[in-house]
């Protein structure tokens, strides 16, 4: 858009408020709206840019133009004239060194679109408030100095914005006025900065050679560089789409507060991170994995039939379940991750070192939990994106980490779903943020990583293939080899329903087979304890017999009470999704205690039994398993026809 067109839409906008304010105050509401950060190294012209574009769009009042005016015989780095930083450095130390030192926000518009302006400081000391800035931006305009070229902080910005998820870039070849408008030292920057970025996780870089000071190719095209023939940064910034960076299929609502108006009223506000909701809409709880209905949907105050990403509604349920602050509402057959454990790339920002072991507390959405850094893979060396081992996080420093929660906490992978993917790390001692991290692997990942999925202790030792296949020992069989999961409490009826299952599948012919809680413990675990260290090895090594005996074309039944939903989830990576059957056997623990097959209930009542499960140590219910037999409603071949149900459905 050029300076007259600008000029005379400046100018039908102030006609439009004068004639009719609500209607103008409307068309801004809708219009679209991009946020983008302007970041770089120190004295690249970042406040330059951002102030030149403000003032060519004429978005700069005359009291704030004469404030900048008396400021740059103060301040100003063009001998007196007007200085377009002055408009975005507003510290009074910012003006005195010339550098931005805190993140500066500015907001102008054109006829196409609203802008939301991030002025990062390029300073290495300030990394940590870029990063903040630029987690919620869907653009990034990196300049560069045309005389100095790339720099570090040029590719430490570049891969932070990268690892933010921001998927656009805009490189803007900054001060080609002071290297003479040359076309052979852009071509050179260009090339140097694609043989980086060709290691980030970014596939749209565009290029424009701009002076911020003059105002070439900033809102205007420039006289002064004929070779160049794309658009100037403004078209480029309104042109660009970004309507498809926002994720609309998954849907997510932490809650943050419950509404309680008078007693007849229970709702649950919060603001949808992703996907789209409406009413009527089946949801789940979690991680209580309760399911209910929408009943209503209130947004800005108003009852509505839809919400979708970035809204804050009120939603109520259609039936009374327990859903607190920090729960999660998602759709039944979309759901995120629960666990414990997660794999992260996290920003230090602290000015203590992190270190693996300290206790933090752990900010994700709307849920607050305990946590630590359990594991601190490497570190990255921002000059050549190349991986360093690494004890310890320094400031601004940038590594993977494995995060572990006190309790399960839900979210999604980083670059599917950004609001549920990031994180903030904050010292209780201090309550100041230390970190803020992206998930980049779930649970299941990290924690077969750290036991099967390391590699044996002989590195003399290769797995040897049968010569039967397994479609031949399916149809030998006649039957699909699977793997019967039962969990559930101590008492809920597990080893009875296994019993049950085992004779009705052999009476068909199918060759099935218990391993049961108690009998692999007098064998084969028989070392293992109760802590919950040996909980999850006793699940290891259960789950590898499983996945042996089904290579051998069995059917396997396993009963056990495996209580935490990481184990399970292990399991499952080990044997296969296609062949794990989570089924939970749900029983209230009333009704456990009152069966109590073993006196163990008793037991722990009397302090002769510690940890123990539902008593004094946690069972976590199974999010969203395959099958789930409540015991206490049904008959036990009432269970075991619903599970052979199931398994004809496989076939």
């Amino acid at each position: 858009m050029g300076k007259a067109a600008e000029c005379g839409y400046v100018v039908r906008e102030e006609n439009e408020i004068r004639r009719n304010l609500a209607a103008y105050l409307r068309r801004q509401e809708t219009r679209d709206r991009l946020r983008f950060l302007a970041a770089g190294s120190v004295d690249d012209g970042k406040s330059t840019l951002i102030g030149r574009l403000l003032y060519d769009c004429r978005a700069i009042y005359e009291d704030q133009l004469g404030a900048v005016m008396q400021a740059g015989q103060l301040y100003g780095t063009t001998g007196g004239g007007f200085d377009p930083a002055l408009l975005t450095d507003g510290l009074k130390a910012e003006r005195e060194q010339g550098i931005t030192i805190d993140v500066a926000y500015r907001y102008f518009s054109t006829a196409k679109r609203n802008f939301i302006i991030c002025d990062a400081p390029g300073h290495e000391q300030y990394t940590r408030n870029m990063a903040t800035g630029a987690s919620r931006c869907s653009l990034a305009v990196i300049l560069i100095d045309a005389a100095n070229g790339v720099r570090p902080q040029t590719r430490r910005h570049s891969f932070i914005c990268s690892l933010l998820g921001i998927r656009h870039f805009i490189i803007a070849v900054n001060k080609m006025d002071k290297v003479g408008y040359g076309e052979r030292v852009f071509r050179a920057i260009k090339r140097d900065y694609e043989n980086f970025a060709a290691k980030l996780t970014v596939h749209d870089i565009s290029f424009i050679p701009i002076s911020a000071l003059k105002g070439d190719n900033v809102v205007d095209g420039s006289a002064n560089m004929p070779w160049f023939r794309g658009a100037p940064l403004l078209a480029a910034l309104e042109e660009i789409s970004i309507g498809s960076d926002m994720n609309l299929i998954d849907f997510r609502l932490p809650v943050q507060y419950v509404l309680r108006r008078n007693a007849d009223f229970r709702g649950f506000a919060g603001t949808v991170a992703s996907g789209v909701l409406r009413r009527g809409d089946e949801i789940i709880s979690l991680p209580s994995g309760r399911k209910t209905a929408i009943n209503s949907l209130t947004v800005a105050g108003e009852e509505c039939r839809e919400a979708f990403a970035s809204q804050a509604v009120v939603v109520t349920t259609a039936d009374e379940i327990d859903i607190s602050r920090g729960c999660m509402l998602a759709r039944p057959d979309n759901l995120p991750t629960v666990d414990n454990f997660f794999d992260a790339n996290l920003v230090w920002m602290g000015t203590s070192p992190g270190i693996s072991g300290k206790n933090f507390i752990l900010r994700l959405s709307s849920q607050t939990v305990p946590a630590e850094i359990s594991r601190i893979r490497y570190r990255f060396e921002v000059n050549s994106l190349h991986r360093r081992k690494a004890g310890e996080l320094m400031l601004n420093d940038i590594g993977r980490v494995e995060i572990t929660a006190h309790r399960p906490v839900c979210f999604d992978c980083y670059s599917r779903n950004k609001p549920t993917g990031s994180f903030i790390l904050i010292d209780p001692s201090t309550n100041g943020t230390v970190a803020a991290g992206m998930i980049i692997a779930s649970s299941a990942e990290t924690h077969f990583d750290r036991t099967a999925g390391k590699d044996p202790v002989s590195a003399n030792i290769s797995w040897e293939k049968s010569a039967v296949t397994a479609a031949a020992r399916r149809q030998l069989f006649g039957h699909k080899p699977v793997t019967v999961w039962l969990t559930g409490l101590s008492g809920s009826g597990k080893s009875t329903l296994a019993q049950a299952l085992e004779l009705e599948l052999t009476g068909r012919g199918i060759k099935a087979f218990i391993l049961d809680g108690d009998n692999i413990r007098h064998g084969l675990n028989k070392d293992l304890g109760f802590s919950e260290a040996d909980r999850t090895e006793n699940i290891r090594r259960v789950a590898e017999v499983a996945k042996l005996m089904n290579s051998a074309g069995l059917l396997v039944i396993a009963a056990f009470i495996s209580p935490f939903r990481k184990d399970r989830k292990h399991a499952e990576q080990i044997i296969g999704r296609d062949k794990f059957i989570e089924v939970y056997v749900k029983a209230g623990i009333a009704v456990c205690r009152q069966r109590d097959p073993k006196g163990l209930y008793g037991k722990a009542a009397a302090g002769k039994i510690t940890g123990f499960t539902g008593i004094d140590s946690p069972y976590e219910v199974p999010v969203s398993p395959d099958i789930e037999l409540d015991t206490e409603k049904n008959r036990a071949e009432d269970c075991v026809a619903q599970i052979m149900k199931y398994l004809g459905s496989l076939r």
